[in-house]
């Protein structure tokens, strides 16, 4: 049997090649920008014109020793000795094909859910194509999108089965690392490989094309081991407060720009609080301007608080040009179970772009994962919560491949491997209005700086630069530490007189008052 690499898998479609544009002129140069399989696909072509493309095709792949298949076909297939089929839901069965193809040959089916994979499974393929992950051009699509979000789950039912999975529908390079990073299971099992169209055919430089996918593969399959998931098993409480003592001074010292697309009821005192901590906010919601301050700014903060529909893409551009340029994206779904819409607008944003944390209560949280143990009144949880809440922060964490903060008396963050909780704060700070949405300010800020203090070049194969999770600490901890403080000064009587007094003390909080009041603990 062939040993198929399908890092970089071309399926042909000669209607998109651009005016001009030879088709076999145009299959060479994607050869020789780095594509490592191709599949002929020729829904309109008779069967004369067919085996001729096909026959050609071959030839100039075999000069490169990249493997071919044939979409549907299998007359085509054994015609020119191909290297096997991939078959979609409605064509040939499995067992059929195999029966008639070589031992040895491929065969690939398109998969859409868990039941097509499975069924894939028991039919003994050699690989399954997962999709559409994007909305396409290239092909009218008769199943649901299955999104970057919702690979993960199929790729979990190929654990142990040698099976590989493909992704296809929509990739092109500006959104090829979003779905590498995304296509990840909870067990840590991603994509053997994507399946392109437009982008190299529809190119007047395929080679070119071709080489810019390339290079954002090896990049991703190279960080790929490490993650962005930090092992912190070994890591003592000591080291973690003295990682966000040391933040304190980085973020003093840097001043780091924060965009902040934001609750619009809270911008106010989210600036106010992002520059008692030492940052500098910019509260930016103007589509056009989003690139360029994607370029200016140390980190990004989405929050949904007041959800509009004009604001989607504001919020997908902003978040979209963050992971371009790889700086921090903090994202809380406030108010995510209170309404349809919010549930949709917050699964297409993320399926848009990749967060480095999540922050939300146990409301949020339990709505974003699907989980009915908390109900939400509002933007509000209410009940008891969740029964094992470390539990469900490393689950989720695992699932929406970054950081993931549940605030509450008790907050708790993860980063899929380890959990930490933090016993700080002070209840009146839940009675001030937005106080969720100034601690997702706060996670922003922090994490600014712990991307700045990483000092790591750029990486074409990474989404966000430095550790995420102890950005993420910090910013709850010297919140709710400073939450303490103001609320035990005597000029405080409430709510009213309290934010002035958080203000006041996120300003002059020392790192000897956060290292005697932190209550933190590690969960490996």
């Amino acid at each position: 049997m062939t040993v198929i690499d399908y890092s970089l898998y071309l399926v042909t479609g000669r209607n998109l090649l651009p005016l001009g544009k030879d088709y076999y002129q145009s299959l060479e140069e994607s050869l020789q920008g780095g594509v490592t399989l191709v599949q002929i696909r020729e829904k309109h072509a008779d069967t004369a014109e067919f085996l001729e493309i096909a026959t050609k095709s071959k030839a100039i792949c075999d000069k490169y020793n990249v493997p071919v298949l044939i979409n549907d076909r299998i007359d085509i297939a054994l015609a020119v000795h191909a290297h096997g089929v991939h078959l979609g839901q409605t064509d040939m069965s499995v067992a059929q094909a195999r029966a008639m193809l070589p031992p040895g040959a491929i065969i690939g089916v398109s998969c859409n859910n868990e039941e097509h994979v499975k069924n894939a499974l028991r039919d003994g393929v050699d690989y399954i194509g997962i999709g559409a992950v994007w909305g396409t051009k290239t092909k009218k699509l008769t199943n649901p999108l299955v999104g970057v979000r919702g690979v993960g789950s199929l790729l979990e039912v190929l654990d142990g089965t040698g099976v590989k999975g493909v992704v296809i529908g929509g990739i092109k390079s500006t959104n090829l690392l979003r779905t590498l990073h995304g296509s990840v299971s909870r067990t840590n099992h991603a994509v053997d490989g994507v399946a392109v169209v437009s982008d190299i055919v529809a190119s007047s430089e395929p080679r070119h094309a071709a080489e810019k996918l390339s290079k954002v593969l090896r990049a991703f399959k190279a960080d790929l081991p490490i993650s962005v998931l930090a092992v912190r098993a070994d890591s003592a409480r000591h080291s973690i407060i003295e990682g966000v003592v040391r933040l304190m001074k980085v973020v003093r010292e840097l001043n780091p720009l924060v965009h902040q697309i934001t609750n619009n009821v809270v911008a106010t005192q989210s600036a106010n609080v992002t520059l008692a901590i030492g940052g500098s906010p910019i509260m930016a919601t103007e589509p056009q301007e989003m690139e360029d301050l994607s370029r200016i700014c140390n980190s990004l903060l989405i929050n949904i608080g007041t959800m509009r529909s004009d604001g989607m893409l504001s919020m997908s551009r902003a978040g979209y040009f963050a992971n371009a340029n790889q700086k921090p994206l903090v994202f809380d779904p406030v108010g995510i179970g209170a309404s349809t819409f919010r549930k949709d607008t917050v699964q297409e944003l993320l399926n848009v772009f990749q967060a480095s944390a999540i922050k939300g209560n146990a409301g949020e949280l339990a709505a974003l994962a699907g989980s009915v143990e908390v109900e939400t009144k509002g933007v509000d949880s209410i009940g008891s919560g969740f029964k094992d809440p470390i539990s469900f922060v490393m689950t989720l964490a695992r699932k929406e491949r970054c950081v993931v903060v549940l605030t509450g008396p008790v907050d708790y963050l993860s980063d899929g491997v380890t959990v930490i909780t933090l016993r700080n704060g002070h209840e009146i700070l839940g009675k001030i209005t937005g106080s969720g949405c100034i601690a997702g300010s706060s996670v922003a800020t922090f994490c600014a700086a712990a991307a700045f203090e990483s000092q790591e070049p750029p990486n074409a194969g990474k989404l966000v630069r430095g550790d995420i999770l102890l950005g993420s600490v910090a910013g709850i901890l010297v919140l709710t530490v400073a939450a303490e403080v103001a609320a035990a000064r005597s000029d405080v009587k409430g709510p009213g007189t309290f934010l002035p007094a958080l203000i006041d003390e996120l300003w002059a909080l020392t790192p000897e008052t956060l290292r005697s009041k932190a209550k933190l603990e590690i969960h490996a």
